[in-house]
């Protein structure tokens, strides 16, 4: 595995983003955080800049800063048979 991928490295590199150095946003797949440093590993290091994470889908979001975070527009979730289906299978299906 090259270096720039071992754990600390990749955290390190994650975290040196010129939009962490302004406070904005980065946002990484779920599955290269658990891949290339561990879950633990990467909310720690949230945890220790006081950043806020929050995931949606396969992305986890991080604020780069310590503003208060506020969810604007909410919505009911959809029904897990709508998520793993969008569309839904039963639309195939004439209706009467």
């Amino acid at each position: 595995m090259p270096s720039y991928l071992e754990s600390e490295n990749w955290i390190r590199n994650v975290f040196s983003a010129k939009a962490v150095g302004r406070g904005g946003v980065i946002h990484r797949a779920a599955r290269d955080v658990e891949r290339y440093a561990g879950r633990d590993a990467f909310l720690h290091e949230v945890q220790r800049r006081g950043f806020t994470l929050v995931e949606n889908g396969d992305q986890l979001v991080v604020f780069c800063n310590r503003d208060p975070v506020r969810l604007v527009v909410q919505r009911d979730p959809p029904k897990l048979s709508q998520r793993a289906w969008p569309g839904g299978v039963s639309d195939a299906r004439p209706r009467i």
